[in-house]
């Protein structure tokens, strides 16, 4: 086991610098020894960052391969723009890297083919950093399948819904890379927060797989309007034809016969919400009230008397809360980053760096939910005609074991 960990970023946009500043550095164990981004102003922030935290000056470069080249380094993380996900991961797994790399959808199945290939032939791990799989209702409820009190679970569904209109409407200003994804494609494009935390409910790769996917898109309006309204006729981007739907709906059928439904919301006035739901044969969970429902004589009276079970989720925790998080609030640990979720999924991947041992959302995971945004934009262009969705796992999902139960484990 190591006693620390030496890392570099790659990619100091909003994220990346956030996750820097107010995650990363507040883990001792973990030393930043270079920072990189294609802007030269981004990667001076990123080296003033870290000596303002009073760590060591890092390498700054622009050439993420200067990272990859850099032996010392154990571990990578990833934070550049969506299309630059699969690709520096490939290199940094041929390099010995660890790989921690950000969530976005893929752009072709072949690069999500190729990421598995290269961990096959390198066994070097690489964790796709879907910090959603680490949140609390999302444990509460993932503890709560593995132990029974759902039954059996027939269908969820969940959502990637944020008002994203400033970000996007102003992504030339701000050098943000999903203005030109809005103007030029149509897909569930942003899938795995939604899906990350479903998959590991459904035993996707382990037991279970995602057989194929129907999804459909709404017009384009929301971003016109907004830009009109706020930006003025003038403004280049008040003419411009959105490629990207306001909203894309895409269900998915899984061979052991629960659905998924996916809801990309990101152009429309909305307040914030991944509407995780889950409903079994005799329980059913839902986000957007923070409501758990389970079976029984009195629940059954309640609701034919049209008396509500609505907001009640607190009333279990002392009773289902994941181990994870009934470790995380009883330690002295910074609650940093989403709540605290940005800090476990760092800590998990961290120490898998350390032990030498294998992540707990893994490149099988990575291709599988990341290709949802490829097959959606399929569907889509195809009238919404199903789509397979390839078996990343090649039938090892078949037989291949739950994850450890170890401290960070998302699958128990």
């Amino acid at each position: 086991m190591k006693d620390s960990v030496k890392v570099g970023i790659i990619g100091l946009g909003g994220r990346g610098s956030s996750l820097l500043e107010h995650v990363i550095l507040t883990m001792r164990d973990v030393e930043i020894v270079a920072v990189c981004d294609l802007y030269e102003d981004r990667a001076q922030e990123g080296g003033k960052i870290v000596e303002k935290a009073g760590r060591p000056a890092p390498v700054v470069t622009q050439n993420y391969r200067d990272i990859l080249a850099m032996p010392e380094v154990d571990a990578v993380v990833i934070t550049t723009s969506w299309r630059d996900h699969f690709k520096i991961a490939i290199e940094a797994m041929r390099a010995g890297k660890y790989v921690g790399c950000e969530v976005g959808g893929a752009y072709s199945l072949d690069q999500c083919w190729e990421l598995v290939r290269t961990y096959e032939e390198t066994g070097v791990p690489c964790m796709m950093m879907e910090n959603c799989c680490f949140g609390r209702e999302e444990l509460m409820v993932l503890r709560m399948v593995r132990e029974g009190i759902f039954g059996q679970v027939v269908h969820c569904s969940g959502g990637y819904r944020h008002d994203l209109r400033e970000e996007i409407a102003y992504g030339k200003e701000n050098r943000h890379y999903r203005l030109e994804n809005y103007l030029r494609r149509n897909c569930e494009n942003y899938p795995t927060h939604e899906l990350g935390p479903i998959a590991k409910i459904l035993d996707i790769n382990r037991g279970n797989q995602m057989l194929s996917l129907v999804s459909m898109s709404s017009k384009a309006a929301g971003l016109k309007e907004y830009i009109r309204t706020v930006k003025g006729e003038q403004d280049p981007l008040a003419s411009a034809e959105f490629a990207q739907g306001d909203i894309v709906t895409t269900m998915i059928r899984c061979a052991r016969g629960e659905t998924i439904l996916l809801t990309l919301d990101t152009t429309l006035p909305r307040p914030y919400s991944r509407g995780f739901h889950v409903q079994g044969t005799k329980a059913m969970f839902e986000e957007d009230n923070l409501s758990l429902y389970i079976d029984s004589p009195e629940n059954q009276k309640l609701h034919f008397e049209w008396k509500g079970q609505w907001g009640n989720v607190e009333q279990y925790r002392d009773q289902y809360e994941h181990p994870v998080w009934q470790s995380f609030l009883r330690e002295d640990d910074p609650k940093v980053g989403h709540g605290g979720m940005d800090w476990l999924e760092f800590r998990a991947f961290f120490d898998s760096v350390k032990n030498e041992t294998e992540v707990p959302v893994d490149v099988y995971d990575m291709a599988a939910w990341s290709c949802i945004s490829v097959l959606s934009e399929q569907s889509i262009a195809m009238g919404s005609q199903p789509v397979a969705i390839p078996d990343f796992t090649q039938g090892k999902w078949i037989t291949r074991e739950p994850q450890a139960d170890w401290t960070y484990t998302t699958s128990k």
